[in-house]
């Protein structure tokens, strides 16, 4: 959400103005050990349950499952070639095992062989459709980092849940997410292993090519929560092991979710504290969690990197790296990003009374409650006046869309694509010719 650096800074107290322009965003160098921790396939066997945490019955039940459920696939080269392949070829769906001997039609079907790409991958096709049905029937897809959420469009429910394997498929093919996972994860990365001076262009683009071939790609099927609800979704900033910040996800102002803020700030920093802050190996990353109604539990959904191509949502990174933080002694310097707050077991917030107040007859300080400066991460949502919480005008991920014939030639196969580059040639062609004979007669009526 675009904010002006005057009221960036009225909102913020906690930021600092930059003491001079600055031509890039301070952000530490990106290694490919940081984007690998932040891979699904990293991160989820710590956190699939609390095994790392010592908890009395009571939390037990609270935060046994730390995510929804979800199976993990590992891929295999030849299905990692179909999703780079150019074109939308999908496997055939389930035949009848027997049709009657009437059915004339039948053997006329059967001998136009059509082509089945997972049979490359039969293991993996199978797989998924096993997983789908454990999961209920219904699974929403994602690869190592990012979802399909670009490529909703083109599915029959506009939405990422999927019935068939063939819905996962035609959901990873037709993502532009999923294609930056496969080709492009290491882009911006600082390599500690390869030696800059010696490395050309060439060099450069073998080396990458080398480190994508070495990921473990993963498929991962998340059952589809029912009645879900995405103003319950939360995006949390942690800089230096500190819950910085956080923001809603969905971009649309949602009346009751103010009303929330406290308990929903209470429970994630509980969930970080107890979670991720000391066990995830890089100090600074970006967490999503899902906290669902009654609002008692916290799921951890993703895990992103520190980095420029992780979406800030509702803050600017460069607002974001400029915030003082509890990690620089913000609560001791702050006044108005601190809160001097004490929380019961409930999980309450009892805001503290004057310190003179909390002396008894003798002058001294009572002992049954200690009271101490606490910094409280900034919780941010959409407001009802602002104006991108009403814009309809550009669906979400427009920019990834494609032209319905382009998607209908791809289904086609390559010779779809080529017929439809040929036609799109003489389109333009003879656009082009008859602006030149446009020009030309314009010339000659100016004579």
């Amino acid at each position: 959400m675009p904010i002006s650096n005057a009221d960036l800074l009225e909102r913020s107290p906690s930021l600092e103005p930059p003491s001079e322009p600055l031509m890039e965003l301070p952000f530490p160098p990106v290694t490919k050990s940081h984007i690998l921790n932040c891979s699904y396939h990293s991160w989820y066997p710590r956190y699939r349950v609390s095994h790392l945490l010592k908890l009395s019955r009571a939390d037990l039940g609270r935060y046994r499952s730390l995510t929804p459920k979800v199976r993990l696939i590992p891929l295999s080269a030849s299905f990692l070639s179909y999703l780079r392949a150019d074109g939308i070829i999908l496997p055939p769906e389930d035949l009848p095992s027997r049709l009657s001997d009437s059915d004339a039609d039948y053997e006329e079907e059967e001998e136009d062989e059509v082509t089945d790409p997972s049979q490359a991958w039969l293991d993996i096709h199978q797989k998924i459709k096993s997983t789908i049905s454990e999961l209920g029937g219904s699974v929403m897809p994602k690869l190592n980092w990012s979802a399909p959420k670009d490529a909703t469009w083109i599915s029959a429910t506009n939405s990422m849940a999927c019935m068939t394997p063939n819905d996962v498929y035609l959901l990873l093919k037709s993502s532009d997410f999923i294609t930056h996972d496969l080709e492009q994860i290491f882009d911006d990365c600082d390599d500690e292993s390869e030696d800059e001076s010696e490395s050309g262009n060439e060099v450069k683009e073998s080396s990458a090519n080398e480190s994508l071939s070495k990921i473990p790609y993963h498929l991962v099927l998340r059952k589809t929560i029912p009645a879900f609800n995405p103003a319950l979704e939360i995006r949390c900033f942690v800089r230096s092991r500190h819950l910085l910040c956080m923001c809603q996800r969905d971009l649309n102002h949602f009346d009751f979710l103010p009303r929330l803020i406290p308990k929903l700030r209470s429970l994630i920093q509980d969930f970080f504290d107890r979670n991720l802050k000391k066990s995830f190996p890089d100090e600074s990353f970006v967490f999503d969690v899902y906290i669902p109604p009654p609002h008692d539990r916290v799921w951890l959904i993703d895990v992103n990197p520190w980095a420029p191509r992780t979406d800030p949502l509702l803050f600017s990174w460069l607002e974001i790296l400029n915030m003082r933080g509890e990690e620089q002694g913000g609560a001791d310097e702050l006044q108005d990003g601190v809160v001097r707050v004490s929380l019961n077991e409930a999980g309450s917030t009892n805001h503290a009374s004057d310190p003179d107040e909390d002396e008894d007859e003798d002058g001294e300080e009572e002992d049954s409650e200690e009271e101490e400066d606490v910094f409280i991460p900034e919780f941010r949502t959409v407001n009802r006046d602002d104006p991108e919480a009403y814009s309809f005008n550009t669906p979400q991920y427009s920019a990834h869309k494609l032209p319905k014939d382009v998607v209908d030639a791809s289904t086609d196969g390559e010779a779809g694509l080529r017929e439809f580059m040929g036609t799109w040639r003489e389109i333009v062609a003879r656009q082009e010719k008859e602006d030149r004979e446009e020009r030309s007669d314009g010339i000659v009526d100016g004579l």
